[in-house]
């Protein structure tokens, strides 16, 4: 080979490479999940926001994505914005009620610790409608300005818990200081 045609082979190379790395990932599927790239909720299209994976120890629990009007990845914006937002999980193994109810007592204590006493009630409703899950079963948790949130399982609306301050303890659960894991948290929120 000449020289002029390995210059050309590197180039030829090079530019591969970049195209290879300009070309988008699939932002709606993520461990054999796929999740729609839109959603509406309260006749608002919301877009996909990110997605991450839930896992403990070895084990892959759910898939996570957040649904927003106007995409961020500022934590912040997604917990304190009084405009609607959804979280929508999809779980890749069998969960029990009791492992659920006591990993959300976690996490709303280590994430909203100062409001859960002006929250207990609605706290308590939110963990009344949590049920075991299978492999397979999908969640929607989504907020609506001026009527709460709505817990969504397979399709069907189980329970609505009233007010803003509500709903920012529960997206504090994946958004606020201690998320279940900073992947999971990074991933929704497109980072």
């Amino acid at each position: 080979m000449t020289a002029r045609t390995l210059s050309r082979l590197g180039a030829f190379s090079l530019a591969a490479m970049l195209f290879a790395v300009a070309l988008p990932v699939s932002a709606k599927e993520m461990a054999g999940v796929n999740l729609p790239d839109t959603t509406t909720i309260a006749g608002k299209t919301l877009k996909l926001n990110g997605l991450g994976l839930r896992k403990k120890a070895i084990f892959k629990v759910y898939v996570g994505g957040l649904y927003l009007e106007t995409p961020t990845k500022d934590a912040n914006t997604v917990l304190t914005g009084d405009v609607p937002k959804a979280v929508s999980m999809q779980f890749l193994r069998s969960v029990e009620r009791a492992k659920l109810v006591e990993t959300y007592q976690e996490g709303f204590q280590a994430n909203a610790a100062a409001k859960m006493g002006a929250q207990k009630a609605n706290i308590d409703k939110f963990l009344a409608l949590v049920k075991d899950v299978k492999d397979g079963t999908k969640w929607t948790f989504a907020y609506i300005p001026g009527t709460g949130t709505i817990i969504n399982q397979d399709g069907k609306d189980t329970g609505t818990i009233e007010g803003k301050d509500f709903a920012e303890v529960l997206f504090s659960l994946w958004f606020g200081p201690k998320p279940p894991s900073d992947d999971l948290k990074n991933g929704m929120l497109g980072k």
